[in-house]
């Protein structure tokens, strides 16, 4: 007999932006969604109300986006495992449905482009595959491939197709600058090498003239070089004296033919068009990795890589913050005891609180070139504690971020976990030599009370019982163990195959729920208290 199929959660918001895929952010034509790629999913958000919809498909996390001309399609390409093939998907953006699944490259889909009349799609593969493959979307079909550079040049890095010719695009990279033309009789594609003169450039993005008369392009260097795309021939290079710190990463041109760049030390530039001239300029955090242009550029929507994302009007130029997000791994996250509105998360060297139904970022503290590797809010509300791996403990209040205690040198070997009691006069933590130490919290300072030790590893979860008197610590040795913290004994142990890396009690304090690095999560009776 089949097994009865369970129920699924269903995904209702994320918080998030993925700022390291370059043009990540799109404004779809529809003038009312952005575009994005967040893990392995396609997030389409509705710019009115940030509602959102997800796109689910794709096997490992997704590299790069492409929006069809019309709107009709969006195109999306993955990374995968050494030596496997990554998938292409195109969606059919009105039914929310995948169209086509498209299978030839290893390891990296690099860049995807569609062709002016949604007739073609172009998609580059990234370091290990090092081809481009022109696709007929109608028949769902390769047409035909070429290696994207030469053996001489270094990898392509990014491709993009005319606006008005279905049989014409551009491919760029480390010392390569191709423009090709499709030969659908013979199922070719051929390329003219275009000339560059002395200039030794790495292309990161290209962006061709409304009209096809020109291609620009950004590159590490931190100028622009335009390229006239029928002879191939440099025109012009800029800007002349004050190149783009950190290097050209995305380049947008506007209706009037002006340029917007962003750079990857995070500035944000709108600049002419006849001699790269800066016309008004705006300094982001990080590196700017997307722009994306609203309509006829009234709106401009940037993204980047601190996981932010800007919308400015052509007028004022002035940034306006509409999402903030962790840009590294959340390492952990705290509901606030009693509300179900309120939870903070940690992320390297960053602590955030969040209001759940905006999702709204509430407050933000950081403590620079260190790393937060677990936190919780207390049940009264009145502090957040926080381990971190320079082994100090450190306590802040909710409201203002304002340290409050520091527990200096708690653990050798870094803070790797820890949890607050109900009464919230003492924590229990953990640290990477495996010791668990409860401490006592007085309105002058603290003191240690005990130190246990059993763990031959990280501790990497502790829970600790409703009633106070009990704590379970999971640890990466394969063990979980229950600890009496009022005699400061260990109770029971439990074993598994794998490394542990969370552990709560049930509700109703009979089990514990663990799991780990197995991909399992398992309940285990508690044995009665001696």
């Amino acid at each position: 007999m089949d097994a009865p199929s369970q129920p699924q959660l269903q995904l209702e918001a994320v918080i998030g932006f993925n700022g390291h895929v370059t043009s990540g952010l799109r404004v779809h034509p529809d003038s009312e969604h952005l575009v994005y790629p967040l893990g392995c999913r396609i997030v389409l958000k509705r710019i009115k109300d940030g509602k959102q919809e997800f796109l689910c498909g794709h096997t490992n996390n997704v590299s790069c986006v492409s929006v069809s001309k019309s709107g009709a399609y969006i195109a999306s390409g993955q990374v995968n495992f050494m030596g496997f093939q990554a998938l292409v998907i195109i969606w059919d953006y009105a039914q929310r449905t995948i169209y086509a699944q498209l299978e030839l490259h290893k390891a990296k889909v690099e860049a995807l482009a569609f062709s002016p009349n949604d007739k073609y799609l172009v998609s580059l593969g990234g370091q290990d595959d090092g081809s481009i493959v022109v696709w007929n979307i109608e028949t769902k079909q390769a047409i035909c491939g070429s290696p994207a550079s030469a053996h001489s040049a270094g990898h392509c890095l990014t491709v993009q197709y005319s606006n008005k010719s279905d049989d014409v695009f551009v491919s760029a990279g480390n010392g390569t600058l191709r423009v090709w033309e499709l030969d659908l009789l013979n199922r070719k594609i051929r390329h003219t090498e275009c000339q560059t003169g002395k200039l030794k450039r790495v292309v990161k993005c290209i962006e061709i003239s409304e009209d096809d008369q020109f291609i620009f392009c950004g590159t590490t260097s931190g100028d622009i070089m335009k390229i006239n795309l029928r002879t191939g021939l440099l025109s012009d290079c800029g800007p002349a004296k004050k190149k783009y710190s950190l290097g050209v990463s995305v380049l947008r041109i506007l209706k009037s033919g002006d340029l917007l760049v962003g750079s990857g030390s995070g500035t944000f530039t709108l600049c002419s068009r006849t001699n790269f001239k800066t016309l008004k300029e705006v300094q982001l955090e990080k590196g700017v990795t997307s722009i994306a242009i609203r309509g006829q550029g009234q709106q401009v929507f940037v993204g980047t890589e601190a996981a932010e994302t800007f919308r400015f009007s052509y007028d004022d130029f002035k940034p306006e913050l509409i999402s903030t997000s962790h840009s590294g791994a959340v390492k952990d996250v705290a509901i606030c005891s009693g509300s179900s509105e309120l939870f903070a998360t940690c992320s390297e060297e960053d602590i955030r609180l969040w209001h759940i139904d905006k999702p709204k970022e509430l407050l933000r503290i950081t403590v620079p070139n260190m790393t937060c590797n677990s936190l919780e809010v207390m049940a009264d509300g009145h502090s957040i504690i926080s381990a971190w791996n320079d082994g100090n403990i450190r306590i802040f209040a909710p409201e203002s971020g304002r340290l409050m205690l520091m527990i200096h040198d708690a653990h050798r070997m870094g803070v790797t976990a820890i949890a607050g009691t109900r009464s919230c006069k003492r924590i229990v933590s953990g640290g990477g030599e495996g010791q668990v130490r409860v401490w006592m919290l007085h309105s002058q300072g603290h003191q240690l009370l005990e130190t246990m030790k059993e763990h031959k590893a990280t501790v990497s979860c502790i829970t600790i019982k409703s009633d106070d008197k009990e704590c379970v610590t999971a640890s990466s040795d394969g063990a979980c163990i229950i600890w009496d913290i009022v005699r400061f004994v260990s109770l029971q142990m439990v074993i598994g195959n794998t490394m542990f890396r969370t552990v709560c009690y049930h509700p109703e304090d009979y089990h514990i729920i663990t799991s780990g690095t197995d991909r399992k999560s398992g309940g285990v009776a508690k044995a009665a208290n001696c």
